[in-house]
C-alpha cells in the first residue's frame, strides 16, 4: 500500500478480503476480535529479502508500508542477540499515516473504567512476539526462523505472552489452519470490560483473567468468578494481565531502584543495552511501570533497532536527547548515543539461584565503544536519600558491615554520593534466597507504589469523601493503601483549585477552575507534604521543581484538569435537574428555552457516553426535563427538535 496515501489502519464491515471501508459495527465480523487485537502477523526470514511479512490476519486489516517494515525488523532479534530456540519479547511502534480507526462505544466504556496506565494506546501499537530459531537441514539457510506477532493497543503483556505460549508452538507445526481457528475463538471472547473476571477459551484451554479497574482496591480479595456454563477444563488463572515479575527484572539493579524511579519520574532519556530482546523489553516495561498508578507519559520502546523509522529522530545530536526509554541489544548504540546522560548496560543473565552481581554506578565518561562493561552510566545525583530498609529486606545485607558479609558502600564507582552498590564478593547473607520471588516482587512493588503515592498525594489528596466546601471533593480513588494523617480538603493543592460548590448555579455557566501556580503549591508542602506519608528524607522541593518540567507533570495535569472539568459539568447538570424548571421558564423567550434543550441534550449524550460522572437518576431526570420543555413549545418547534 502506498504510504503517502495517508491511509491508516482500518477494517471492513464485510467478510475477510473485502475492501476496507472504516470501523466495524459492534455486530460485524471480527468486531469482538478488534476489542483485543488489531491483527496477527507472521514474519519469516527470506534469503533474498531478509525479514518478510508472510501473513496478516484478518487479511483485511491495513498496515502502512512503514508499519510493515517496522514489524518485520522488530520481530526478529538482531545478529548480536544469538537467540536459539524460542524467545518471547515485545515492541512498541508509532502508528503511521492517517487517522486511527474510530472506536466503538464499548471501547470508550472500557477505557473510561480502566486505570490511566492501562488504557489502550491511541497512537501506538504493541507487538507481542514469539520467535523460534532452530536448526533445520531442510531449509537452505540451515535454520528455521519465524515469528508469530500479536498486534494490539492494549498493554496486557502477561496475557498476550501466555496466549502466545499456547498458540505459537501449535502454529509452527500446523500453520495457517491453526491460526484461523484461534482468531475465530478470540472473536467470541467477551469485551475486556474493567472490573470483570473473564474466562477466555483458546485451543482447549480456558484462561481466566481479571481486567483491572480504576476502582479496584489492592487489599480486596480475589474477584468472583463470572458464571460460565460447561466450563471444561478447569481454567488457568492468570494473576495479572499486565504486571511483570519486578524482582526478577530488577535483580541486577536492586541497589539503584530508587535512582531509576527518579529518572522515570522526571522523564529523563535512558538507554537500556541488554543481551537479548527479552531482557531489553522486560527491563523497559519494568521501568515504565515504576510510576503506577501514574501513567507513563514519555515515549518508550521495549525493543529498538537501527532499522526503526524513528532511528534518526532519536539519535540526532542537533538537539537534546528526547524523553524516551530505549531498549536495544546492538552495542552500536553505545557509540551512537554517547551524548545521552543515562545509559544502563545489563550483562548476561545468571543461572537461576545464583547470587546477582549488582551493577555499579559509573561516570558517563567511562563509556567505551562495543566493549563497555555492565553498569549504570550517569552523573545524576538523587534528590532523596537511600532507603536502607528496602535493601535490607531485598538483599539481606547488613549495612553495618557484619563480619563475612558483602558490604554496602556509601559511594559508588563514579563518585555519585548517597547511592549503594553491592560488593561483587558473594556473602552467606546475600540475596533472600529462601523467600519466593513473588513475595520479593510484592515487597518491591509496594515500595514503589507507596513512593509514588507519597509524591502525588500533596497534589491530589488521598480521596476523602464529602469534599468539604470544594466542588467534587478533595481527592482521588488512587490511594486506598496508605494510612494518612487527616488533612482538610483545602490543604491538597488540586482540591483548592476547584470552585466552591455554592458557586455552581443552574442557569449560569459553570465557574472556571483556578490556574495551577507552582510557587503556591511548594509553599503548601510545609503543612501537607510527602513527609506525612513517607519516611525518606531529602530534597523533596527540588524533586517537585524538576518534576514540573517533565512530560509526566504535563500529562498528569491535563488528565486531572479534564477530570475536574467533567466533575464541574456533572455537578452543573445535577443543579439544573434539581431546580424548579417551571418557575425558570415563566419569563424566558423561546430562544432561551430551545438553547436549554440543546445544552441538556449535549450533556446527556456526553454523560451516556461515560464522559461525565453522573448518576442514573440524574440522567432520567434530565430526559424528563427535555420532554417537559419540548412539550411546552409550539408544534413547529417541537417538530424541529424532535423530528418524527
Amino acid at each position: 500500500m502506498d504510504q503517502g496515501s495517508g491511509a491508516g489502519p482500518h477494517r471492513a464491515r464485510g467478510c475477510l478480503g473485502a475492501p476496507s471501508c472504516g470501523a466495524r459495527a459492534p455486530g460485524a465480523p471480527w468486531a469482538r476480535f478488534s476489542a483485543w487485537l488489531e491483527c496477527v502477523c507472521v514474519v519469516t526470514f527470506d534469503l533474498e529479502l531478509g525479514q518478510a511479512l508472510e501473513l496478516v490476519y484478518p487479511s483485511d486489516f491495513q498496515l502502512t508500508d512503514k508499519e510493515k517494515s517496522s514489524i518485520c525488523y522488530l520481530s526478529f532479534p538482531d545478529s548480536h542477540s544469538g537467540c536459539l530456540g524460542d524467545t518471547q519479547f515485545c515492541f512498541r511502534i508509532r502508528q503511521c499515516g492517517g487517522q486511527r480507526r474510530p472506536w466503538h462505544t464499548d471501547d470508550r466504556h472500557c477505557d473510561s473504567g480502566a486505570p490511566v496506565s492501562l488504557q489502550r494506546e491511541p497512537a501506538h501499537y504493541f507487538g507481542y512476539v514469539y520467535f523460534r530459531q532452530v536448526k533445520d537441514s531442510s531449509v537452505k539457510r540451515g535454520y528455521f526462523q519465524k515469528s508469530l506477532v500479536l498486534v494490539s493497543r492494549l498493554p496486557f503483556v502477561r496475557l498476550f505472552q501466555a496466549l502466545l505460549s499456547l498458540v505459537a508452538p501449535e502454529y509452527f507445526d500446523k500453520l495457517a489452519p491453526c491460526l484461523e481457528a484461534v482468531c475465530n475463538e478470540i472473536d467470541q471472547w467477551p469485551a475486556p470490560v474493567p472490573g470483570q473476571t473473564l474466562n477466555l477459551p483458546v485451543m482447549g484451554v480456558v484462561l481466566q483473567v481479571h481486567i483491572p479497574s480504576s476502582a479496584d482496591k489492592p487489599e480486596s480479595g480475589p474477584p468472583k468468578q463470572c458464571s460460565h456454563k460447561n466450563l471444561l477444563p478447569a481454567p488457568v488463572v492468570l494473576t495479572s494481565v499486565h504486571e511483570l515479575d519486578l524482582f526478577r527484572c530488577f535483580r541486577p539493579v536492586l541497589a539503584h531502584v530508587q535512582l531509576l524511579w527518579e529518572l522515570m519520574l522526571l522523564g529523563e532519556p535512558l538507554l537500556v543495552l541488554a543481551p537479548s530482546p527479552a531482557v531489553s523489553s522486560e527491563m523497559v516495561l519494568a521501568l515504565t511501570s515504576c510510576l503506577q498508578p501514574l501513567k507513563f507519559c514519555c515515549d518508550y520502546r521495549p525493543y529498538f533497532t537501527v532499522h526503526d523509522s524513528e532511528f534518526k529522530e532519536f539519535t540526532t545530536r542537533t538537539q537534546a536527547p528526547p524523553s524516551v526509554v530505549l531498549g536495544v541489544t546492538n552495542p552500536f548504540f553505545i557509540k551512537t548515543l554517547q551524548h545521552w546522560p543515562h545509559v544502563l548496560r545489563i550483562g548476561e543473565p545468571k543461572m537461576p539461584g545464583d547470587l546477582p552481581k549488582q551493577i555499579k554506578l559509573k561516570k558517563p565518561s567511562r563509556l567505551k565503544t562495543l566493549d563497555t562493561k555492565p553498569g549504570l552510566y550517569t552523573a545524576y545525583t538523587t534528590y532523596l536519600h537511600r532507603d536502607k530498609a528496602l535493601l535490607r529486606r531485598l538483599l539481606k545485607v547488613p549495612l553495618g558491615g557484619a563480619p563475612g558479609a558483602g558490604k554496602l558502600g556509601s559511594v559508588c564507582e563514579g563518585g555519585a554520593a548517597g547511592l549503594l552498590w553491592l560488593s561483587p564478593r558473594p556473602a552467606p547473607q546475600g540475596l533472600q534466597r529462601k523467600r519466593p520471588s513473588d513475595v520479593q516482587t510484592a515487597v518491591l512493588r509496594q515500595h514503589l507504589l507507596e513512593l509514588t503515592q507519597s509524591f502525588i498525594i500533596p497534589l491530589v489528596g488521598p480521596g476523602r469523601r464529602g469534599g468539604g466546601r470544594r466542588a467534587g471533593g478533595a481527592g482521588s480513588r488512587l490511594w486506598p493503601r496508605l494510612r494518612l494523617t487527616p488533612l482538610p480538603p483545602q490543604e491538597h493543592y488540586m482540591a483548592s483549585l476547584m470552585p466552591l460548590q455554592k458557586s455552581i448555579t443552574p442557569w449560569k455557566t459553570p465557574p472556571q477552575i483556578h490556574p495551577f501556580r507552582q510557587d503556591d503549591f511548594l509553599r503548601s508542602l510545609e503543612r501537607s507534604g510527602p513527609q506525612l506519608t513517607c519516611l525518606l528524607k531529602g530534597d523533596w522541593l527540588g524533586l517537585y521543581r524538576r518534576f514540573f518540567k517533565s512530560p509526566h507533570f504535563d500529562g498528569w495535569y491535563r488528565q486531572r484538569h479534564k477530570e475536574m472539568a467533567q466533575k464541574l459539568e456533572a455537578l452543573h447538570l445535577e443543579a439544573i435537574c434539581e431546580a424548579n424548571l417551571e418557575i425558570w421558564m415563566q419569563d424566558k423567550s423561546e430562544v432561551e428555552v430551545v438553547d436549554l434543550v440543546l445544552k441538556l441534550r449535549e450533556r446527556l449524550v456526553r454523560a451516556q457516553g461515560h464522559q461525565l460522572p453522573v448518576k442514573e437518576a440524574t440522567l432520567k431526570r434530565a430526559r424528563l426535563y427535555i420532554e417537559t420543555v419540548v412539550g411546552s413549545l409550539p408544534k413547529d418547534l417541537q417538530v424541529v427538535l424532535c423530528p418524527p
